[in-house]
């Protein structure tokens, strides 16, 4: 019987996966936390570290959201700055970007479904 409730640190959890603390990649003795519904990623970046390469997921949708601090996010299409806490920016499957964190910033990341890319 898995219990009821789970507790944890999301940025310990994620330290080994580059902040992804829940989703399909988790072994299931961890629980509730290993799910096929979700990923969800704990994004602390120093200022001036950025993501050069282009990612892209193929299957999911995902939404990124500012804690703290400045980020920008580049689209193929678009730029967008989050500046405020609770500023976010959604993605649909097959969409490239890439990051740099102007600031200092803590980054809330939820990508679903959760399927191996």
């Amino acid at each position: 019987m898995q219990p009821e409730v789970i507790f944890g640190n999301a940025q310990l959890d994620g330290c080994d996966r580059r902040g992804w603390f829940m989703g399909h990649f988790i072994d299931p003795s961890q629980g509730a936390r290993s799910t096929s519904d979700l990923e969800l990623k704990w994004g602390v970046h120093s200022a001036g570290e950025k993501r050069t390469e282009w990612g892209v997921n193929p299957h999911s949708t995902t939404i990124s959201i500012l804690l703290e601090g400045r980020f920008r996010l580049q689209f193929s299409s678009q730029e967008v700055i989050l500046a405020q806490p609770g500023d976010y920016a959604l993605w649909l499957p097959g969409v490239g970007h890439t990051w740099c964190a102007e600031e200092d910033s803590k980054i809330l990341t939820v990508r679903y479904p959760s399927v191996p890319n």
